[in-house]
């Protein structure tokens, strides 16, 4: 068994390697500006913990369904892949709130979008009869 095969295999490897990832991305243009503002760094740090956890859902998510390959883990999947982009939408709407919009849309308007989409992802999945 490859180190690949290793990591993949035991999800507290897993864990461990997305969070250190994740905190290793975001660290200097996010966390490090914020490091002095308490209120506000806590709530970025809840953010980065539900990236971190909807990037270790989503790829669990892939695993399972190249294991099985059914259409209803393939909902599933394409659910928590758009719930990693709801995390990465709201992380950047905590840290810069008033800097990005799509048209008139804010980014708290297209997280509900994207939130709206995993449920309705989730339901299809949820139906499915494979």
């Amino acid at each position: 068994m490859s180190l690949f095969e290793t990591i993949f295999e035991r999800k507290s490897n897993l864990f461990t390697i997305i969070t250190l990832s994740i905190i290793a991305i975001v660290s200097v243009p996010i966390i490090f500006p914020h490091i002095l503002h308490p209120g506000h760094f806590l709530h970025i740090s809840l953010h980065i913990g539900e990236l971190i956890l909807a990037v270790f859902i989503g790829i669990l998510s892939i695993i399972a369904y190249y294991r099985m390959r059914t259409k209803r883990l393939l909902l599933t999947m394409s659910a928590f892949s758009i719930f990693i982009a709801v995390a990465v939408v709201n992380l950047i709407e905590s840290v810069w709130s008033s800097y990005f919009y799509v048209g008139e849309l804010s980014l708290l308007e297209i997280s509900h979008i994207l939130i709206f989409g995993t449920i309705g992802m989730l339901a299809l999945g949820a139906f499915r009869n494979d």
